[in-house]
């Protein structure tokens, strides 16, 4: 070999090392400090800091962003580019936010986790930083029972949980591209549903108004314009990558690139728990043979807001409890034995109609999934005796 090309041998292995270094460099920008954040950024994290200082809120992150752990994480990134404005920006503009922060990408727990930490074991009822989530359990669908059995109070029963793609950040951070990805991959696997479970995907870029309108007023499909999400960036490039799949039946349904990169649920009138939970747990099961989910060993399964970390877990009733409904200080005293949440009618911040509620679980992170269950139920069930003992 000639000197000439020993030297560009030299040179070429040289340029290949810096541009691995550099990719190196980049994946570790945090303890680099490679990667500033910007100027503009710091002025819109400082101006919103002091205008949630200042107010009235009783979110979670204005309870726990306390000016050192302001100050100790502002100037902080993760290797998708996530910063603390990124997590926090919903709860600045929304001074009434319960919450008040979400994560952008799955970093985001470990690199803002002096802020994370505290919040979590506040909403999630003392899951401390040292804990871990336990591993997933669905337990015995035979202890369960139909919680209604003269469906005189129980409208309808839903359950549902929420899924993260292993390789892709959360909604602020996807770009275009990863939202169609997304959406194409979950449409191979729906094609192959068989049995209960088989039905069609509907994206929103073909669906007309009106049959959004209509599965949105049937409780089926998720509605654009939340404005906490809109506040964290989560509804960039809408609709595209956006769609829902439902059996024939519609009592199973997988929401695609709502708040999460998947929404699994399963429904139906009246208050046979043990009927819809197995539904749920079939179609679970069949997706995650065929695609990888984001799990933490510490926090279980990985989710956009916090608080539906670990199990994921969400079961709920629409249930009508005409005498409970005058009494809010008895309904929030079961409700808070109970760790349950109660909604409106129609969901998160909106009000009670008819003396209908939504009722669910709260606790996801820390306890299995049969534990989440079965704390739903109980709840239920002495919600049930309380309304049927008053005159």
């Amino acid at each position: 070999m000639s000197i000439f090309s020993r030297l560009r041998s030299k040179l070429f292995k040289l340029s290949n090392h810096l541009m691995d270094q550099q990719e190196r460099c980049k994946k570790c920008n945090i303890k680099c400090g490679l990667i500033k954040v910007s100027p503009d950024v710091l002025r819109s994290l400082e101006d919103g800091f002091q205008k949630l200082s200042g107010s009235n809120s009783t979110s979670l992150l204005k309870k726990y962003l306390t000016k050192q752990v302001f100050d100790e994480l502002k100037q902080k990134k993760t290797s998708f580019g996530s910063t603390l404005l990124d997590c926090i920006q919903s709860g600045l503009v929304n001074h009434d936010s319960g919450v008040g922060i979400y994560a952008p990408d799955p970093e985001a727990y470990v690199v803002f986790a002096s802020l994370f930490n505290s919040i979590i074991q506040d909403y999630h009822g003392g899951f401390g930083p040292e804990d871990k989530h336990p591993k997933l359990d669905w337990g015995d669908i035979s202890n369960l029972e139909d919680l209604d059995p003269n469906g005189e109070h129980i409208i309808s029963t839903r359950v549902r949980c929420g899924r993260s793609i292993e390789g892709y950040p959360f909604n602020p951070c996807l770009t275009e591209d990863n939202y169609m990805e997304i959406e194409e991959q979950m449409i191979k696997i729906f094609r192959t549903m068989e049995g209960e479970l088989e039905g069609e995907y509907k994206d929103l870029t073909t669906m007309s108004k009106e049959e959004q309108n209509q599965l949105i007023d049937d409780h089926f499909l998720f509605k654009e314009g939340d404005r906490f999400l809109k506040a964290a960036n989560a509804c960039r490039f809408w609709p595209k990558g956006r769609g829902i799949y439902m059996n024939h039946n519609k009592t199973f349904l997988v929401w695609v690139n709502e708040e999460d990169h998947l929404r699994i649920i399963s429904m139906q009138p009246g208050g046979d728990m043990a009927s819809v939970y197995k539904r749920m747990i079939e179609g679970v099961y069949y997706l995650e043979q065929n695609i990888k989910f984001a799990r933490s060993p510490r926090f279980g399964f990985l989710t956009f807001c916090p608080t539906n970390l670990g199990t994921t877990i969400r079961a709920s009733v629409h249930i009508k409890i005409p005498k409970l409904s005058s009494d809010n200080n008895k309904l929030d005293s079961i409700a808070q034995r109970y760790h349950l949440q109660v909604r409106g009618t129609r969901g998160e911040h909106t009000e009670s109609e008819d003396g209908i509620f939504d009722i669910s679980n709260k606790r996801r992170l820390g306890l299995t999934e049969a534990d989440a269950i079965r704390e739903m139920q109980d709840g239920i069930l002495e919600i049930l005796r309380v309304e049927q003992s008053l005159p």
